[in-house]
């Protein structure tokens, strides 16, 4: 399975079309504008709250995007509602309202984020009611996770919901998952005929399981493109980018 072309037929804007400079701060609702304008999908990032509300956001740690110490899980949707982004204007918005928003303009790629630790399986639970919501008129959406359990989880969904894998080399993942999990997560053993595509780091597209998983008719992505240089070497082997730093 893979992902319907017109559904890749834009780059898609990492965290959205961000400049902080301007004031426009990653995953907030004025970059998934700014990418909206100017014609890009949207990318971005989701963490869960304490009350079990999914939220739009990528660090599960709160000081780099607000200033305050702590963690998102630690608080509830309500509660980050009132920080306001450093740098800019925008608050940490709950998943539900950017979809409902942004969704039937713009694809999509929701990516999960999740700690080890985490319940994993009720995360992923939590975004799929959230996604399933978000559909019902016929927008289509797709969700992804470095996580593959996340993705597993999502439970049933409509044929317009696409899901796949989010992946790197085994030596970016985290130092504290056992050399077996991350060899396992870097070759995607998770993969199952019924995702329709993978998101893998751009600087490793040439590796042999990702052409494997293309011939076997998944959709390729890749993460993160700055430079028109990157874009044109992905672009050989990927169906399209995930970018920031400039405009492809």
């Amino acid at each position: 399975m893979s992902l319907p072309a017109h559904f890749i037929r834009r780059p898609f804007a990492h965290r959205g079309l961000h400049d902080k400079a301007s004031g426009c701060i990653e995953n907030s609702r004025s970059a998934f504008l700014a990418a909206v304008e100017h014609g890009y999908g949207i990318e971005l990032d989701v963490q869960i709250t304490r009350d079990g509300i999914p939220v739009v956001f990528h660090d599960p740690g709160l000081e780099r995007l607000t200033g305050r110490i702590g963690w998102v899980a630690d608080h509830t949707a309500a509660e980050l509602r009132e920080m306001v982004l450093t740098g800019g204007a925008d608050v940490v918005l709950p998943l539900s309202e950017i979809l409902a928003e942004f969704a039937p303009k713009a694809p999509v790629l929701v990516e999960i984020k999740a700690l080890p630790e985490q319940d994993l399986a009720a995360i992923g639970s939590a975004v799929g009611d959230v996604v399933r919501a978000a559909v019902r008129g016929g927008t289509e959406i797709a969700v992804m996770s470095f996580a593959p359990t996340c993705v597993q989880t999502l439970g049933k969904m409509p044929a317009h919901v696409y899901r796949g894998l989010t992946a790197c080399p085994a030596e970016d993942y985290a130092g504290r998952l056992s050399a077996e999990l991350r060899q396992s997560l870097a070759q995607m053993d998770a993969w199952t005929d019924d995702l329709e595509f993978v998101s893998y780091d751009h600087r490793a597209l040439n590796i042999p399981r990702i052409a494997e998983l293309k011939e076997r008719g998944a959709s390729i992505l890749c993460w993160t493109v700055t430079t028109p240089q990157q874009q044109g070497e992905a672009m050989k082997i990927a169906d399209q980018i995930t970018f920031e730093s400039f405009r492809p």
